[in-house]
């Protein structure tokens, strides 16, 4: 999750027009006493124009590959105009969303610890970053290449100078003193961010106006919302309800949450916490495959209906600062690719946090400021990711079929099914050899190499190297 320190401002005022009741003549001879007109109704503010053409390309939820951004990390100039310089690296990976950190003002009181979740104002752009035009650019340039764009979209909480702060107080939970209070969760208290009180109808409506704004502002295509277990579900409908009223748009809602009723509130994906936690286990802990991996795909998706799909990921910006990149966590790059492979074709849609795919050792530890992503690096790792990600694209398998567990301890191991499409994944999660005996069904059975093409027969076992993986497709 992302509570470093973790919202947004403006909604379209529809405009009602009052007709006026036409007099209809008695049938005397004197006319009715004229009704008078009906006072004029506040208008409020005028609707925001349309920057831009709205993006036709935003993929189906489940065919997401999402790729996150940090901006003070991503380039040598911590910008939006670095982040602009390389869209088509990003693209070429086989990304089609990018998410983007928090774009805002960050608050800079005494109580700051100059993190991008603590917002200073809902509805501006971080000067650190660059200007509206340089969002613009960006978010055009990725439509261009066929990229939609999701902010990030910090609702749970403030910093201490945002002007919501002294202009309406009661938008604020209070202590027993009538002081605002701080975040506090589950023992820990991030005394930099100030506590919305989402009680309060007027915080609610100001908060989705900011969030709206910035689809017509800036032309954006959804959001990820952090922090999203800790806001009432009614909320979270209450603000998915009006964004998906805005028709022009195609909208991408993430939750960076694991409730099962986010997803009856509206949101496309719930975040994959607990998946993240199998993999941790699996690969740096030696856990059983079939127990860490199997079962998430139930539980996770529990209260999931239709299409709506989990994030799943090897890293993020909260635990690559924290835990370590994958090349340190999950044995080198050998290691960290195994665990991406499971990830990303397993089941739901995976996600790519910037450095990732350069095979980084060096985590970007918070606040993101003294580490910069060192591009060209491993470009072996590059190649990995661009062919596993091509593979994924041109299989409806691959991408979106029904999975059947068939791990071990050691071998995670799953077919894929989607119409007459299948595929079968097989991938060593330890450092050391292993031989995996296939079902019966299975055995002396011919596919295609999904990744480096060219006819696979299997035969009772297959062989694989220490965080080997084979994926096939027929």
């Amino acid at each position: 999750m992302s509570l470093f320190t973790n919202v947004n401002r403006a909604s379209l005022t529809l405009l009602l027009a009052a007709g006026l009741l036409g007099a209809c003549k008695s049938s005397g001879t004197d006319d009715p006493t004229p009704t008078p007109p009906t006072p004029p109704t506040n208008p409020g503010p005028p609707p925001i124009p349309q920057y831009g053409t709205p993006f036709a390309g935003v993929p189906n939820r489940q065919d997401a590959v999402m790729y996150q951004v940090n901006m003070r990390a991503f380039s040598q100039t911590g910008n939006f105009a670095g982040v602009t310089a390389r869209l088509d690296s990003i693209r070429d990976l086989g990304v089609n969303v990018l998410y983007l950190m928090p774009i805002y003002p960050i608050g800079t009181d005494s109580k700051s610890v100059n993190s991008p979740y603590a917002v200073k104002d809902y509805k501006s752009v971080n000067a650190e970053f660059g200007s509206l035009a340089d969002l613009r650019a960006l978010v055009d340039g990725a439509h261009q290449r066929n990229m939609a764009v999701m902010l990030d979209w910090v609702a749970n909480h403030t910093s201490w100078d945002n002007p919501w702060i002294t202009d309406h107080p009661d938008w604020y939970q209070k202590n027993a003193a009538g002081a605002i209070t701080p975040v506090s969760n589950n023992g820990t208290t991030y005394n930099d961010v100030a506590q919305l009180d989402f009680s309060n109808a007027a915080m609610r409506l100001e908060m989705i106006s900011a969030l709206k704004s910035w689809v017509y502002t800036a032309n954006v295509d959804g959001f990820r919302f952090d922090y999203a277990d800790f806001q009432p579900n009614d909320f979270w409908k209450q603000a998915t309800d009006t964004l998906r009223n805005i028709k022009s748009h195609k909208l991408l809602l993430l939750a960076e949450g694991t409730r099962a009723a986010n997803f009856s509130s509206g949101f496309d994906y719930n975040f994959g916490f607990s998946w993240y936690g199998g993999i941790y286990q699996v690969y740096k802990n030696g856990a059983s495959a079939v127990s860490n991996f199997d079962a998430l795909n139930n539980s996770e998706y529990n209260g999931a209906s239709g299409t709506q799909q989990v994030v799943r990921y090897i890293t993020n910006h909260d635990v690559n600062g924290s835990d370590g990149t994958p090349v340190t966590l999950f044995g080198g790059k050998e290691g960290a690719m195994s665990a991406f492979v499971v990830t990303a074709l397993y089941k739901g849609v995976p996600m790519i946090y910037n450095g990732q795919e350069a095979g980084m050792s060096q985590a970007i530890t918070f606040p993101f400021t003294s580490v910069k992503v060192r591009w060209g690096r491993n470009p072996d790792v590059k190649r990995a990711y661009q062919q596993l990600l091509a593979a994924r694209a041109g299989s409806a398998a691959l991408r979106v079929g029904t999975p059947t567990p068939l791990s071990t301890r050691n071998v995670c191991a799953f077919t894929k099914t989607a119409g007459s499409e299948q595929a079968f994944v097989v991938a060593n999660v330890r450092n050391t050899p292993q031989v995996y005996t296939l079902p019966a069904n299975l055995a002396n059975t011919t596919w295609t190499n999904a990744l480096a093409g060219g006819s696979v027969t299997l035969d009772a076992q297959i062989s694989l190297s220490a965080y080997g993986y084979l994926v096939l497709k027929k």
